[in-house]
This record gives structure tokens, C-alpha cells and sequence, in this order.
């Protein structure tokens, strides 16, 4: 229990230190606001006009107050941009970003372990070689590029995948699968690579331990030690990558989207830097920094799952 309070305390002291740190920091950006969202050409009452309207003239720890009230009850101002709600924007834009975060982490886990393990388990063969230069390829390479390289095959060679594009799920589910497949994958690609060489080698460092021999003397098969225990150990270093890999996805792709002209938040991030709609920007990069702290937060508490002596030491704290 003491693990789960500790854990969760962090988890609120980090949140609550993040928001202030992206409050202020907005606060810091040299020059007015107002100005610069209104350009060069505004007048001074318009410019004074603009600053009552966001609040500019109270004290910062006063906006700070009113803006994580409003964070709490879903009100996260208005977008200068779309002249919207920024909760109305994001709820537009946030689906689109976890149904593609969805697809490539299930295409990264279903080809990912299985290569992992079989590279793992034929390490030194032609296979696990072979394999292994291929996982260097997919790290080495960028996730654009292979966007770029999909495109060409299966879009324009082929014809099997539209070029870009986004269709609801609503209006027709088995064209948003055919939009979302080749983004998924130019995503899954480098991030299938990173975990096949992970588990490999999180296996391997597992094989040399004690343990392994000593179930080796009790007569079990290399099979049921890989599976029963070695996997279990293997998986913890796994499980980080994997949460950092999520975070990342769950927080807009940014270069993929635009490659695919997909209308997630990666892309939303960048129209709204240009546009200097910093109402939205700010919520949008509060967004990304909690789904990174509870992409986190899950993964420590699935830490004490797979190995019960971390939790043990938690409470030790």
C-alpha cells in the first residue's frame, strides 16, 4: 500500500510541478502576446482590448489559479485560431492520434516480441543475424522516410492504400483502416526495431543469471525456462521502452501526420506554433506532458505486478 501512496503522491507533485513550469515559461516568451498575435499593424486599444480579453493585466499566479481551475472543469479557453473552445479542438483532433497510437503499438507488440524472442533464442544463427542487421536498418532509419518509402510502394506503385488522407470511423470503418495502416506501420517500424532489440538483449544478460542454471540442473526444458521465468525479468526494461514508445505516439506524431495529411494533434501542434495561437499550444503541451506522467505512473504500478521485490523496496521508502 505504501508503494501505491508513494507512487501516487510523486505522480501529483510532478503533475502539479509540470503545469507550472509550462505556465510560466509562456509567460517568459519575450514580447506581448497581444502584439504578437495582432502583428505589427495593431493600434494600442486594440492591443489593450486583446490583453483584457486573455487576462493579460492580473498577476500571473492569478491566471496561474483561473487556468488550472479551468483545467479541472474542462475549460481550457478559447482557441484564438478557430475562435473554439480548446477543449471543442482537441476533442476533434485527439481521436485521430490515439486510433493511430493504437494501430502501430498493437503492429509494434504482435511482430516486435515474437522477433525478439526468436532472435533471442537463435542468437549466434544466420537468422538472428540476418534479423538483427535488419533491426539496425529500422532504428537507423527515420520514421519519415519510411512513410515516404510506403507511399510510393503501396500507394502509388500498387495502389493498394490511399496516398493520404483521413476518413472517420463513423463514415466508413474499413476505409479509416486503409488510412490509418500505412501511418501505423511507417511508425511501428522503427519502434518494432527498438523492442526486438531490447527483449534480445534484456534475454540474453537473463540467460546468464544463476537462476537459469539452476533450473537447467532441475531438468526443465530451455522452452519452459524462457517462458516461465526468463520472459518475466526480460519484460521489465521491455515494459519502459514500451511506455516511452506510447507517450510518444499518444502525444501526436508529428512528422507522420503531416506526411500523411492525418488531422491529429502532431499536426494540430504545428499550425497552431505557426499561427501563434497560444492559448492552444499551451493546453496542447499540458496534454503531452500528462499523458507522458501517467503513461509512466501505469508503468511503475505494472513494475510491482511482474516483479513483487520492487514493490518491497517502494515500501521500504
Amino acid at each position: 500500500m505504501r508503494y501505491y501512496l508513494y507512487k501516487t503522491s510523486m505522480f501529483i507533485l510532478t503533475l502539479v510541478m509540470v503545469s507550472l513550469i509550462i505556465f510560466f515559461v509562456f509567460q517568459l516568451l519575450p514580447g506581448n502576446p497581444a502584439q504578437i498575435i495582432l502583428g505589427l499593424d495593431a493600434d494600442e486599444q486594440q492591443i489593450r482590448n486583446l490583453e483584457q480579453e486573455l487576462g493579460l493585466e492580473r498577476p500571473a499566479t492569478e491566471r496561474y489559479i483561473d487556468w488550472i481551475a479551468g483545467v479541472f472543469q474542462g475549460n481550457l479557453g478559447e482557441s484564438l485560431r478557430y475562435q473554439l473552445p480548446v477543449s471543442e479542438v482537441l476533442a476533434d483532433r485527439i481521436p485521430v492520434t490515439m486510433s493511430l497510437a493504437v494501430f502501430s503499438m498493437l503492429l509494434t507488440i504482435l511482430v516486435g516480441f515474437p522477433l525478439g524472442i526468436l532472435i533471442a533464442r537463435t542468437d549466434g544463427k544466420f537468422i538472428s543475424v540476418f534479423l538483427s542487421m535488419i533491426t539496425q536498418l529500422g532504428i537507423s532509419i527515420p520514421s519519415f522516410w519510411f512513410g515516404f518509402m510506403l507511399i510510393l510502394l503501396f500507394s502509388v506503385i500498387l495502389k493498394w492504400f490511399p496516398t493520404f488522407g483521413y476518413v472517420p470511423w463513423s463514415e466508413d470503418f474499413f476505409g479509416a483502416l486503409r488510412a490509418y495502416f500505412l501511418p501505423s506501420l511507417a511508425i511501428a517500424i522503427s519502434n518494432i526495431a527498438v523492442v526486438i532489440r531490447y527483449l534480445r538483449n534484456t534475454i540474453l544478460d537473463q540467460k546468464k543469471m544463476d537462476y537459469v542454471r539452476t533450473a537447467t540442473c532441475k531438468g526443465l526444458s530451455e522452452r519452459a525456462i524462457l517462458y516461465r521465468h526468463v520472459l518475466r525479468n526480460a519484460f521489465i526494461p521491455v515494459l519502459t521502452i514500451i511506455g516511452l514508445i506510447t507517450a510518444d505516439t499518444l502525444g501526436g506524431s508529428i512528422i507522420i501526420e503531416n506526411v500523411f495529411a492525418l488531422p491529429g494533434l502532431g499536426n494540430l501542434l504545428i499550425q497552431s506554433i505557426t499561427s501563434r495561437d497560444f492559448p492552444l499550444v499551451q493546453s496542447m503541451v499540458l496534454y503531452i506532458a500528462v499523458i507522458v506522467l501517467v503513461i509512466n505512473f501505469m508503468v511503475d504500478l505494472l513494475y510491482k505486478l511482474i516483479d513483487p521485490r520492487i514493490s518491497k523496496r517502494g515500501e521500504q521508502l
